[in-house]
């Protein structure tokens, strides 16, 4: 952009999702001097918007836009609008002269969750499926810290078999170390149950064990939550990069010891092994809850 004339009233204007990936080059000042960053809507803008999509569809009575907009944290304008039109074409199929809330509901599952997959499955393996999302669902029911546990299927949707959704009753921007460990528990909670009814592991935690550690790591090496490691941020780990360290010029660059990439792997695994620990506590203080709540699905 270099050799406009100073004379002449011209501005430029630009948009991008991944601003991290843009040539340091090109934000120097005297090109972009200007950055307007724009965050998700919180509650009251996602009512708002949902008020703006909705204006030409027509609503049934039991329809509360404030109560869509609590249930749909961190979803932008396009997603509100997939939304609302998911949730007409679910009333036209049903023959509904107005979209009602099961509707919006149903479309929020359906954009959540992913596409329902109408497939067979063996009795062994639906029986299975409800256990592990019965355990989901009651250890976060039992956690106060949690987040409120909205919609549990048993039904296969995207690549998962069974869904255990939980969505915060307001926005949250801080996480404290209390909420984050229930978390953590909560994720368990599946293969904690398979744990206590089959007293052996399958691989529908595949999911849950890659959020955990992830979730688990991020606690020890950004946030300083981990009493092994205190209050140090340690740079490249959370992404893995250590394990490349030793590999051609990353050795060189490399700006951590051994010891401390090991500490960072025992560190997560306290955290883990306690939350899963947890997690087991609860279920089997609650058996025959969680049997209770296997067998209605």
């Amino acid at each position: 952009m270099d050799g406009f004339d100073t004379r002449q009233a011209v501005i430029v204007l630009a948009a991008t999702n991944c601003a991290d990936v843009l040539d340091p080059a090109l934000l120097r000042p005297g090109r972009f001097d200007r950055r307007v960053v724009v965050h998700p809507p919180d509650r009251a803008g996602r009512a708002a918007i949902l008020r703006l999509h909705t204006r030409a569809t027509p609503l049934a009575a039991d329809v509360d836009l404030d109560e869509i907009a609590a249930e749909t944290p961190r979803l932008v304008g396009a997603d509100l609008f997939n939304l609302v039109n998911e949730a007409a074409l679910l009333a036209a199929r049903q023959g509904h002269e107005a979209v009602r809330r099961d509707d919006l509901g149903a479309a929020l599952e359906k954009i959540a969750l992913g596409a329902e997959r109408r497939i067979v499955l063996s009795l062994e393996d639906r029986r299975r499926i409800a256990d592990h999302e019965s355990g989901h669902a009651l250890v976060g029911l039992l956690q106060p810290e949690s987040d409120p546990v909205r919609r549990v299927t048993v039904v296969p949707h995207g690549q998962a078999l069974g869904v255990t959704l939980s969505v915060p009753e307001a926005d949250r921007y801080h996480y404290s170390e209390g909420y984050l460990r229930a978390r953590l528990t909560g994720a368990l909670g599946g293969r904690a149950a398979e744990q206590l009814v089959y007293g052996a592991a399958t691989t529908g935690a595949e999911n849950d064990l890659q959020q955990v550690a992830e979730l688990a790591r991020a606690m020890v090496t950004r946030w300083g939550m981990s009493p092994e490691l205190g209050l140090l941020a340690v740079e490249g780990v959370a992404e893995g990069n250590y394990l490349e360290a030793g590999v051609g010029a990353a050795a060189t660059t490399r700006p951590h010891g051994d010891a401390l990439f090991q500490a960072v792997d025992l560190a997560t695994r306290h955290i883990i092994d306690a939350c899963y620990s947890r997690a087991m506590d609860l279920l089997t203080a609650k058996l025959d809850q969680r049997a209770r709540l296997s067998t209605r699905w």
